[in-house]
């Protein structure tokens, strides 16, 4: 498996991936939102507000982790969303998703951001790093649905400590219906 930061001209390959992974997991309603949601962010975010990170295996896209660019009003420290991230169905459960991640926040570090948070599985993320915070520690941009799933770490040698609110995310999910 090779691990790297994608370069943006495989956006139907990427939207493809995570239509076909959420399908198989949620039904094609919910392959269709997300299938569109990240044909979105990799269209229509600036450049230096994305980072799209890929796995592959002899060629073939296996995994993606989408990071954008997550503002706080006052706050001077940079912060990223990942999200949406998908494993293809046929490779998870072999740490493909958990490498990709680590593969991310490494290099997301390396540029010196701050702060990356996640709205999802506690138990999946909190393998490579994160922890549950409320809305008053790291404020959510849409009023969290499951608000369990909300999740951050700190990339710098000091404990995640709150961020000015509100935030703002990119326009892509700056939307209800994936909160």
């Amino acid at each position: 498996m090779q691990v790297l930061l994608s370069p943006v001209d495989r956006t139907d390959q990427v939207a493809l991936l995570f239509k076909r992974t959420f399908t198989d997991s949620e039904g094609a309603e919910e392959g269709a939102v997300i299938h569109d949601l990240a044909h979105a962010l990799l269209t229509t975010t600036p450049e230096d507000d994305l980072r799209v990170f890929v796995a592959e295996e002899d060629g073939t896209l296996t995994a993606c982790a989408i990071f954008t660019r997550l503002r706080f009003a006052s706050d001077p420290r940079a912060a990223f969303l990942l999200s949406p991230m998908a494993v293809a169905t046929a490779h998870q459960g072999q740490g493909v998703g958990q490498e990709l991640i680590g593969y991310a926040l490494k290099t997301l570090r390396a540029e010196g951001v701050d702060v990356a948070v996640t709205y999802g599985d506690p138990n999946f993320y909190g393998r490579v790093g994160f922890d549950p915070v409320s809305t008053d520690t790291v404020p959510a941009p849409q009023p969290l649905n499951m608000p369990e799933g909300w999740i951050a770490q700190s990339l710098k040698d000091a404990p995640l400590t709150p961020l000015a609110s509100p935030s703002v995310c990119v326009p892509a999910l700056d939307r209800p219906d994936v909160w």
